[in-house]
């Protein structure tokens, strides 16, 4: 496990329990390098949406725990926020509460002429992914071949 893995699943360790405390869901952490400077990100959500209040009151106490925790020996800037609507899925939580929900897909790759495919969620695995459209026909995508899977955004 690299470095920044362990660094993100130390976090999602240490703030899964006050996520669990006010119901809020974990949708991401990530230990990312721009231009010179480290960041750590915690990417959370709720029902109804989160707050800028709710990130605040997470970013507060993982502060308090970071200092005393001091696992990651670079410096960095650490930031708590809304994974915004375009979010793609990533864990199998993000597949589970999407199940029978409209998504896109951008795949690496055209498959059969196409690149982006939109569907109602209708199953994934470990390994695969299924649509359905509002017909009943259903196409079976391989993970791997999924550049970017995210709710679709209606307007």
């Amino acid at each position: 496990m690299s470095r920044r893995e362990q660094y993100e699943a130390r976090t999602e360790e240490l703030v899964t329990p006050i996520l669990d405390e006010n119901n809020f869901w974990l949708v991401d952490v990530e230990f990312v390098k721009e231009g010179s400077t480290w960041y750590l990100r915690v990417y959370i959500d709720k029902e109804g949406g989160i707050t800028v209040n709710d990130c605040e009151l997470v970013a507060r106490r993982m502060n308090d725990i970071l200092d005393a925790e001091d696992y990651i020996s670079e410096s960095y800037v650490f930031e708590v926020s809304s994974p915004g609507l375009g979010r793609p899925l990533k864990k199998e939580k993000d597949y589970a509460r999407n199940l029978g929900k409209e998504v896109e897909v951008k795949t690496y790759r055209a498959i059969d002429g196409e690149k982006e495919f939109v569907g109602y969620l209708k199953a994934y695995t470990a390994d695969q992914v299924t649509l359905a459209d509002d017909d009943g026909n259903e196409l079976t995508l391989e993970k791997k071949e999924i550049a970017l899977i995210r709710e679709a955004i209606d307007f």
